[in-house]
């Protein structure tokens, strides 16, 4: 415990653990056995003691171009020196407008405005507040409601935590946003066991939102959100058809389709984003994670043409959109970003997660037989491996796989309960695919 009696006391003491909350951790055991970090380079993670950890998660779905990228440091550390920060509200700084117009060019035709934010939650609540106000401006004023789905994840905003389907990221926090209603998951395992890309089963699923019309009327209705894969649910991809229904849905009854590509975007999937992967044009994506890889907070809406433009009328002194952060399009954001687009473009990494797709699925797939896998599902350079649950408690068994990974197999994954999710930088080869693997079912048996 921090002794506060003593104004000088030292706040970085290695063994001092308390004053830290850490967010989505459980707290207790992970300060009774820390898993700590102290540097990363490529595709490896270093310990506070010594160890090398392979990087099976991306960080948190973010470092696709690995880590330690000279190049995305060194242009952090030149805007810091030539730019720290500027106001985003009324001035501009001219990496911000290369950026937008980067990010822009990879986006679908048609979505060629963007909105910079901080995070993958700041982005979500943008896009439904900007969803909102577009159907105010269009004379709809009584289109307010949002659909979101079951098991979708869409930040820890009032807003995105609102259209999100995760029962535990909801439960402790009220009622929320009202006027929310949520599709079904599009997952049924009976039907979807170890499908290597999307599934054939389910494309029905969409079909749920024409009952959500009819229940609350299109007119009140402002957007629907989802992920075109679910991510942090433990890696739903979605079945054949089944976004396409939704935007044909969609656009019937004059709703708004967001994608959250937080996750998917910036090559996860093998393309820019995965609207492009599926030749599905949404009203909106937002973005945040591979857009700096994860060197720098950053994150934002890509908007259409005809939302963007619905809201440029007025006098021209008079602001149009009353939404922003201190931070948005923060200079050493958009430093890290035009770096990140550099290596990306420059190293064909996206090429490389499209390649290197076949070969991860296979591999993934060779651990159906291991003790208590029930389920594994691939889609791109991502993949989630449902282990059955312990007698004792739903999750217990993924926290013990995880832990199990890093203390005793050198390597970091992610967990959602008892899944196993891996999302490894686009920097992959296919012998890092074969050490992951081997690794992966290593851990497996270990907490059979």
């Amino acid at each position: 415990m921090l002794d506060k009696s003593k104004p000088n006391s030292a706040v970085n003491v290695p063994n001092d653990l308390d004053a830290f909350w850490m967010p989505f951790t459980a707290n207790r055991a992970f300060k009774r056995a820390p898993k700590m970090i102290a540097g990363a380079k490529d595709m490896h993670y270093f310990t506070t003691d010594g160890r090398k950890i392979i990087d099976a998660a991306a960080g948190m779905w973010c470092s696709n171009a690995g880590h330690g990228r000279p190049q995305i440091s060194a242009a952090i550390a030149a805007q810091a020196e030539a730019l720290d920060f500027s106001p985003p509200f009324q001035f501009g700084q001219p990496k911000a407008f290369e950026l937008a117009s980067r990010i822009a060019d990879l986006a679908p035709e048609g979505l060629d405005h963007v909105f910079f934010c901080n995070s993958g939650s700041e982005a979500a609540d943008t896009a439904l507040k900007i969803a909102m106000a577009w159907q105010q401006i269009r004379g709809q004023g009584g289109r307010t409601r949002f659909i979101g789905r079951e098991r979708g994840y869409h930040g820890v905003g009032f807003g995105g935590t609102a259209v999100g389907g995760i029962g535990n990221n909801r439960k402790m926090f009220g009622t929320l946003l009202n006027g929310v209603d949520h599709l079904p998951a599009t997952y049924d395992r009976d039907k979807q066991a170890f499908s290597k890309g999307e599934p054939e089963y389910g494309a029905h699923f969409a079909d749920a939102l024409e009952g959500l019309v009819n229940l609350h009327g299109a007119n009140t209705i402002a957007a629907v959100i989802v992920e075109p894969m679910a991510g942090s649910t433990g890696v739903l991809p979605p079945p054949k058809g089944y976004l396409q229904k939704l935007r044909e849905i969609t656009r019937k009854h004059g709703i708004l389709l967001i994608f959250d590509e937080v996750i998917t975007g910036f090559g996860r999937l093998g393309h820019s984003f995965a609207a492009e992967r599926y030749g599905v044009t949404p009203d909106m994506i937002t973005f945040a994670k591979g857009v700096t890889n994860g060197a720098v907070p950053m994150g934002g809406v890509i908007a259409s043409s005809e939302i963007h433009d619905a809201f440029m009328s007025g006098p021209d002194y008079a602001i149009e959109l009353f939404h922003g952060y201190t931070y948005s399009a923060h200079p050493l954001a958009c430093a890290a970003g035009l770096a990140t687009l550099d290596l990306y473009r420059d190293e064909k990494l996206f090429e490389n997660a499209k390649a290197l797709e076949p070969v991860f699925a296979d591999a993934v797939m060779s651990l159906k037989s291991e003790p208590n896998v029930v389920d594994i599902r691939t889609l791109g350079l991502t993949a989630g491996i449902d282990l059955a649950p312990m007698a004792d408690g739903p999750g217990k068994r993924g926290f013990e796989a995880m832990n199990s990974a890093f203390h005793d197999h050198d390597l970091m994954l992610r967990i959602a309960g008892d899944t196993l999710a891996l999302t490894p930088p686009l920097i992959l080869n296919a012998d890092q695919i074969g050490e992951i693997v081997d690794k992966v079912g290593r851990v497996i048996r270990a907490i059979a």
